[in-house]
């Protein structure tokens, strides 16, 4: 079946000039050539310094920034649950379950919509998104999408992408209807997540079985670049053939590939984008300006999502195979100590209250969801889940708008 024609891009994107190889599509869009890679003679590169009037592109996402149409909404945690199909609903004040209902099949994350009226479930097997009322914290009717393996939106809200992983594309549909505008065929494995550069003009998804990132332009029209993290070598990494023979989702990693890159955040001065990654164990350092690999930190086993702290003064890694969060200085990118789960643990998505005082992760493996104290590091609730919890949210955030996944709010 052909897919719809784009006809609201037309009159919504800039105009494209490409030129010797370059695009150009608004001042701040990167000009780069349709295919290139990343090459290890930039790795003894230093982390870019931040300028003395550092900008915060978080800075409307502080305590102060509660938005007016989320100020009626329900202070509830919401735990997809991806074996058993289910969300679970947490009180944060008292860690306890309070509300559980059916999602459908392999619901992944738990979604704010660019406006922060909606919270969408993305059951991926299922082909659908439940949506949830954050007012009164219940689900509505399903909205049929083909594998919503994640959600983003773009910075205006003119659609929402559709990170189908398992059919190797992005798809931007109408952030209200879910009808399809334009799909976007990427050469990869696993696309499934991604953040925008300082000006919004363009994004970097991630490339989980491939080993690749992508940079895509704003309205996910076209491929601007790609840079092969698998050309790279990095110490401390897991070697592919302990991934392929692996239960866990590592065994999906294409053969060829060496890299997992994972969770997409750029750092709060806008410098730099660092991408987690499962295989290699710690983040990858990506140049936002130029594109160019910078370096690697090893963090630990399993490395899987990136969350700047309320007042973006660090980035907290969890470590998922080996039950740790790593935390960053978000200037420097200096470690500044790990927390390790008492008996382990396997924590994975997740993010922090408003007045940032605690991270939330679930625990993927364990059934569970850890609450961390941002201040000392110590685990201040381990609270017992259906099995196979994944992509949690805490709910409300502060913040403008909402560009998807567990809370990326700008």
């Amino acid at each position: 079946m052909p897919r719809p024609r784009p006809t609201r891009l037309l009159a919504l994107a800039c105009a494209a000039v490409v030129v010797a190889g370059s695009a150009a599509c608004g001042g701040g869009t990167p000009a780069v050539s349709g295919s290139a890679s990343a090459t290890p003679t930039h790795s003894a590169s230093p982390s870019p310094s931040p300028s003395p009037t550092t900008l915060n592109v978080y800075g409307h996402a502080t305590p102060s920034d509660i938005a007016d149409v989320v100020k009626g909404h329900k202070s509830l945690v919401y735990v997809p649950n991806t074996l058993s199909n289910t969300v679970q609903v947490i009180d944060p004040k008292t860690y306890q379950i309070v509300d559980r209902f059916p999602s459908g099949k392999d619901p992944q994350h738990v979604v704010p919509s660019w406006d922060l009226k909606t919270l969408y479930v993305n059951d991926t097997q299922g082909n659908d998104l439940l949506p949830i009322d954050p007012a009164t914290g219940k689900p509505g009717k399903k909205i049929p999408v083909e594998d919503p393996y994640n959600l983003y939106f773009t910075p205006d809200g003119a659609f929402a992408l559709v990170m189908a992983e398992r059919l190797s594309r992005i798809d931007a549909v109408d952030p209200h209807t879910f009808a399809v505008d334009h799909s976007l065929d990427v050469p990869c494995g696993g696309v499934n997540h991604s953040d925008y550069d300082k000006d919004l003009n363009f994004f970097v998804a991630s490339c989980e079985f491939s080993g690749n990132l992508l940079v895509i332009d704003k309205h996910a029209t076209k491929l601007l670049k790609t840079i092969d993290l698998n050309a790279i070598s990095t110490e401390g990494a897991t070697s592919p053939e302990e991934a392929w023979h692996s239960s866990l989702p590592q065994r999906n990693l294409r053969r060829g590939s060496s890299a997992m890159p994972q969770d997409v955040r750029l750092t709060p001065d806008g410098t730099r984008f660092v991408v987690a990654d499962m295989l290699r164990n710690g983040v990858w350092v990506i140049d936002a300006a130029t594109l160019g690999y910078v370096k690697f930190i090893q963090t630990g086993k399993g490395a899987h999502s990136v969350y700047p702290s309320r007042d973006a003064k660090r980035l907290f890694v969890a470590n998922r195979d080996e039950g740790s969060v790593t935390v960053l200085d978000a200037s420097t990118l200096a470690i500044l100590g790990k927390w390790v789960i008492p008996d382990g643990g396997s924590p994975d998505m997740g993010g922090v209250t408003v007045d940032g005082s605690e991270l939330w992760l679930s625990g993927r493996y364990h059934a569970e969801v850890y609450v961390f104290d941002t201040a000392t590091g110590a685990l201040k609730q381990r609270i017992k889940t259906d099995a196979g919890s994944h992509g949690l949210i805490v709910w409300p955030q502060p913040g403008r708008f909402s560009l998807g996944h567990t809370g990326n709010m700008r």
